[in-house]
């Protein structure tokens, strides 16, 4: 039996620079994401089975005798991938909920790091985080033509604290954030997280994005230029510059898609800003999931109160990426 924890993330600033689109054509030579993992996982677990038929558990239960007729889309690839094909259980659960919609912590990349990691694992090969999250991307974008970026698959391979570089010959670089622990922690000192109740399908709000690009590029660039004026300033101590670039950030992701806030999150931002929030943003595509507030430690007991219909969610941050964390030798 095989078990991998792959951490699902926060992305803060430079998302939409890590679509194919613009970084290949980007005036800076590359696309820029800051993200953080968090403390909230997928879990994949994958064990021999003693036929061979397949089973694969998630909301519903597969039991088949080809990887071909496997529906689940991120599992059958990802069997291809490794090149299994029988004989096998895979089973997933997550700290939060399972389903189609997507919530924006990265979910179905995370688990297609994870159950890659896992079945590479089963079969006896270490796999780097660099491989996983190229794997993964090969799934997602190249297989399954989701219109997506590649930070998450980075992110959710590597983990920790990091500013990712999406460079125009394909290369990805994943650099460690290099801001003291104090400054971290008042950085998250100050940060709220909370589910909005909504969920979306992520892939139509990516696809308009996406094909509007080469349309957004300036504002993509000044999302772009955000990351490093982000990161400097946490290294100076100036955390509550995350929370003023935030708003900003958020305010420029609205022109990017139609969708990307409705007048439910428009609402609930509103009414965090009012309470003493200095700013925020859905994570992910937008649309629903989880919304990210950076608020000053007086003003905290007040946005609480004035969120207090919606769920707060404790968090931290994460400094592994996927990794296996049970392994019991098997026959084959």
């Amino acid at each position: 039996m095989i078990i991998s924890k792959t951490p699902l993330r926060a992305s803060f600033f430079g998302g939409g620079t890590d679509f194919k689109d613009y970084y290949e054509n980007s005036r800076y030579g590359c696309g820029s994401v800051v993200s953080a993992a968090l403390n909230m996982y997928v879990y994949i677990m994958v064990c021999k089975r003693f036929d061979d038929k397949i089973r694969v558990c998630y909301t519903k239960n597969e039991f088949v005798d080809s990887v071909d007729e496997i529906e689940h889309n991120i599992v059958r690839e990802a069997l291809k991938i490794t090149g299994i094909e029988r004989g096998i259980d895979i089973v997933y659960s997550a700290d939060i909920p399972l389903s189609s919609a997507g919530v924006g912590l990265a979910s179905s990349s995370a688990l297609a790091v994870g159950v890659l990691n896992a079945l590479y694992a089963y079969k006896g090969e270490y796999i780097s985080p660099e491989r996983l999250a190229q794997k993964a991307c090969e799934i997602e974008i190249e297989r399954l033509k989701n219109p997506i970026g590649v930070q998450d698959q980075y992110a959710c391979a590597y983990g920790g604290f990091r500013v990712y570089r999406f460079w125009a010959d394909g290369t990805v670089t994943a650099t460690p954030i290099g801001v003291s622990a104090e400054n971290i922690q008042k950085l998250k000192d100050n940060l709220l997280l909370y589910y909005t109740g909504l969920t979306r399908v992520s892939s139509e709000i990516l696809s308009e994005q996406k094909r509007g690009i080469s349309d957004k590029t300036k504002v993509l660039d000044q999302m772009f230029e955000m990351v490093d004026t982000a990161v400097e300033g946490l290294r100076c101590g100036e955390a509550e510059r995350w929370g003023i670039l935030l708003d900003e950030a958020w305010n420029l992701k609205k022109s990017l898609a139609s969708k990307i806030s409705n007048s439910e999150i428009d609402r609930m931002y509103e009414r965090a800003k009012e309470a003493g929030a200095v700013g925020g943003k859905i994570l992910g595509a937008g649309g629903g999931g989880f919304l990210l507030l950076y608020v000053p430690q007086k003003k905290r007991a007040l946005v609480m109160d004035a969120l207090k219909d919606y769920k707060k969610v404790e968090f931290d941050f994460e400094n592994m990426g996927s990794r296996i964390i049970f392994m019991e030798e098997h026959r084959r």
